[in-house]
């Protein structure tokens, strides 16, 4: 039960972001090229698996997705609003398909389930 609530969760994250980019009219090819940016923090792995997991973790949490979206909202700046909410999309897709935040054991290992 608690991994479908996960899951939804990541969906309920992924659609509102997608749903506040698009009512805000940004760029449909920035959305595109940004993406899986958020995916670059696995080159934390090349130091080791606890590496890995810290660096990939501060990049797949809402925390700071969620921060950068406020910011640009807050200081009305539409670029860094336009790049949290694309980082809360990369998430919350993350999320909605099983990928979790790591554990320092191993990649595959996450809050979600094995991978």
């Amino acid at each position: 039960m608690n991994k479908i609530l996960l899951h939804g969760e990541g969906f309920v994250v992924f659609a509102l972001s997608l749903y506040l980019y698009g009512s805000l009219s940004f760029s449909w090819i920035l959305f595109i090229i940004l993406l899986l940016a958020p995916d670059l923090s696995m080159i934390g792995y090349m130091g080791n698996d606890k590496v890995g997991a810290v660096v990939y973790n501060i990049f797949h949490t809402y925390i700071l997705s969620i921060g950068v979206a406020a910011a640009g909202m807050v200081f009305s700046f539409p670029a860094v609003l336009a790049v949290g909410l694309i980082w809360s999309a990369h998430i919350g897709m993350d999320r909605m398909i099983g990928f979790g935040l790591k554990y320092p054991e191993s990649f595959k290992d996450t809050h979600l389930n094995r991978v």
